[in-house]
């Protein structure tokens, strides 16, 4: 059951219940799609499990709140797809620092890390923390690794990463926790295009072996 609140004088925060799983994000993202094509919405921000609509100032909410109901059981049944993404990475060596320390966690080889982290499809669940860093569903468990203990002051742009039970990249050059296992070339933010992230929520990823230094 959707659950919507206000949250500021434009805005409406609706919402799933926990947990964030994919058949729900699918339905979130066709939400999402529809509601964009409405007059009277400014903005849609799709987060996990939930997403958050800002329309007019001065607008009625209680009154908005009942079209987002209309809306939201028009797409009940509907799950949204997104593009495909192949993301071909340099593994170990100086582009993944950490590849050595997780393979070490999970008492395999650096190669087995490797082989298990380009086998799967991920799906972007979110958009975050960077413009264009995709928080990628779909890590399998005997990938889960903790976080570092020290984040880095400086983890480079393109860094692939695992934190916990997620992976993702870096679109820019931040500090961070995340154990990096390799770096990829492919730019996720072009601010010459449009849009200038080229990952969105829904869209599928696999990453792809590029090179490996061990």
């Amino acid at each position: 059951m959707l659950n919507i609140a206000v949250i500021s004088e434009n805005a409406l925060v609706c919402a799933l219940p926990p947990p964030a799983e994919l058949d729900k994000q699918r339905k979130l993202w066709a939400f999402a799609g529809l509601l964009n094509q409405q007059e009277g919405i400014c903005e849609v921000i799709v987060g996990m499990n939930n997403l958050t609509v800002f329309t007019a100032l001065g607008a009625d909410l209680m009154v908005f709140s009942e079209r987002l109901k209309k809306y939201w059981s028009q797409v009940e049944n509907q799950q949204y797809q997104g593009k495909h993404f192949q993301i071909p990475v340099q593994y170990g060596g100086e582009f993944g620092q950490d590849l050595m320390d997780v393979a070490t966690f999970h008492k395999v080889l650096p190669q087995d890390i490797i082989t298990r982290h380009t086998a799967p499809i991920y799906t972007v669940f979110m958009i975050g923390f960077q413009a264009g860093f995709p928080y990628l569903g779909g890590l399998p468990e005997h990938l889960h690794t903790p976080r570092r203990e020290v984040p880095r002051t400086l983890v480079p742009a393109g860094s692939v990463g695992i934190g916990g039970s997620q992976t993702g990249i870096y679109p820019f050059s931040s500090p961070g926790g995340w154990k990096i296992l390799g770096r990829t070339d492919l730019p996720l933010f072009d601010k010459s295009n449009y849009p200038p992230t080229l990952l969105k929520a829904g869209d599928t990823v696999q990453f792809v072996v590029e090179s490996v230094q061990l």
